[in-house]
């Protein structure tokens, strides 16, 4: 699914308007009738309602609302906000269609006339939509703070009411939906962790627009959903050997912290790579070849943490950096290998961190390498962000100047490619906000360059197949219960998910 900016979808409702051809107002019914019919769907239907309408195409899609709910014997007290000004077109016919209900119609002027709303109302906020450009301020602020005061579950109509579609509403006056109705697309502040207060869970609505107009335009964003990976997948031809599946080594692990590198390992093989090699230090042996008995190991100089590297030209695909730990000879390490090494590669964890400290490795990193920070290892890398919005411009920039795959661990992932465009996430959950879910990430990341997917596809099948077996893994043992090996646990489930 394609995350467009406001401008972007402005112009597609124009487009439709022009080419179905419709009019206006009728699109605008057909957004009212979708609405409707989530409301009945999910069981909103049955209880009165408080609506609160701008004077824009937003309000008029709230009007619209209030006439079919009214339409069915549905208790509806309409608030329109009295900003001076006269309503669109679209809206002023649709308050003409709502005098003719039984829709209690009110104007709110003044502070003076804000609504106590009763605990049975379900309130529908459709005040401004992604139109607002700017914050909220004087009347209109006062009205989403009243609104916020109560605790009746809030449905926003296309975008939560000062929310601002393509930039950052950090500190903002926002409406505190817990359902946003969106229309035909996702908008990228659906995808900011910093939004999550506002939006609740966000379904997008089918309203006709014709598809044509996504061919015509360049997206900058886009949402990974099950057919695309489904596209990329390979199934496995019947004969296949352990050779054709790749050679992949995971450079990992230090005293204290080779918990990470099994984790890594684990979920390398169990991601369908055919031979696996754990280059680690030589305290992580036992431990290793006790956790792993599948994976060969290489013991690397140094006892507590790898000194030097040896012997890693013959892989196809190699990550490193879980559980490496921070040591001032990892700087020559990191070079050395970087300099040597010949393909891409994923870089994780401490070896980012080590990066960070000494940045100019970053010139020297393989182009089309993976890299994976969660916000903090971000941060160090490339520098602190003000909020989101810039966090996820900083990410294309440097994906872009570095020829990076830069993947940005969140709850809606974002892989920021080489080209430009970035794509995020939709599988996952808080479940796997847990200790050693980013050493999983990497070893599948590790296992499917090594399968010979190309590093975008690595990138985008190994993120997904990650939040769905965590998903799967939240199912089977809650959010709450799940650890980092229920994740690589249950890859299983997520790839029998692809082929049926």
């Amino acid at each position: 699914m394609l995350i467009l900016s406001a401008k972007q979808i402005h112009e597609w409702d124009a487009y439709t308007i022009r080419n179905k051809p419709i009019r206006s107002v009728d699109l605008m019914e057909i957004a009212a009738t979708r609405c409707l019919q989530w409301l009945q769907q999910n069981n909103f239907q049955q209880q009165p309602f408080y609506i609160f309408c701008g004077k824009g195409n937003n309000g008029g899609d709230g009007l619209a609302i209030a006439r079919m709910l009214s339409g069915k014997g549905i208790k509806v007290n309409v608030c329109i906000i009295e900003m001076g000004q006269k309503g669109t077109d679209d809206f002023q016919t649709n308050l003409s269609l709502l005098h003719k209900t039984d829709a209690s119609i009110f104007y709110i002027q003044s502070a003076e006339h804000f609504p106590a709303i009763p605990k049975s109302n379900i309130i529908i906020d459709a005040l401004f939509g992604t139109g607002l450009n700017r914050p909220l301020q004087g009347l209109p602020a006062e009205l989403v703070e009243h609104i916020n005061s109560f605790p009746n579950p809030v449905i926003s109509i296309d975008i939560p009411s000062g929310l601002l579609a393509d930039s950052s509403s950090k500190d903002y006056i926002i409406i505190k939906a817990a359902h946003t109705l969106s229309f035909q697309c996702l908008k990228m502040a659906f995808m900011m962790a910093e939004n999550e207060l506002y939006t609740g869970y966000v379904h997008v609505l089918d309203i006709g627009l014709l598809p044509n107009y996504l061919s015509e335009i360049t997206y900058e964003a886009l949402l990974i959903e099950e057919e695309i990976v489904k596209a990329m997948y390979q199934p496995r031809k019947k004969f296949s050997h352990k050779g054709t599946f790749g050679n992949a080594a995971i450079i990992a692990g230090s005293y204290g912290f080779m918990g990470a590198a099994t984790l890594a390992a684990n979920a390398c093989l169990r991601a369908g790579v055919g031979k696996l090699t754990c280059h680690i230090p030589a305290c992580g042996y036992n431990i290793m070849q006790v956790a792993v008995p599948e994976a060969m190991c290489k013991t690397e100089k140094g006892d507590n943490y790898i000194e030097r590297l040896s012997g890693t030209e013959k892989y196809n695909a190699i990550g490193i950096g879980p559980g490496l730990g921070m040591h001032e000879t990892h700087e020559q390490l990191l070079e050395s290998f970087f300099a040597d090494y010949k393909k891409p590669i994923v870089i994780d964890a401490d070896a980012l961190n080590t990066i960070a400290k000494h940045k100019r490795l970053l010139n020297i990193i393989r182009p089309f390498s993976i890299l994976t920070p969660h916000p903090t290892e971000f941060d160090r890398l490339f520098g602190k962000s003000e909020n989101d919005f810039d966090r996820m411009r900083l990410a294309q920039q440097k994906a872009k100047e570095f020829q990076l795959i830069v993947v940005l661990k969140g709850h809606r992932t974002l892989i920021a490619m080489p080209g430009g465009n970035c794509f995020f996430n939709c599988t996952g959950n808080p479940g796997m906000a847990t200790g050693g879910s980013g050493d999983v990430l990497t070893g599948i990341l590790v296992s499917l360059l090594a399968q010979h997917y190309p590093p975008e596809q690595s990138a985008l099948l190994g993120v997904y197949l990650h939040g769905l077996a965590g998903d799967y893994a939240a199912a089977a043992n809650t959010e709450e219960a799940m650890i980092a090996c229920d994740i690589y646990g249950h890859l299983r489930d997520a790839f029998q998910r692809l082929k049926s």
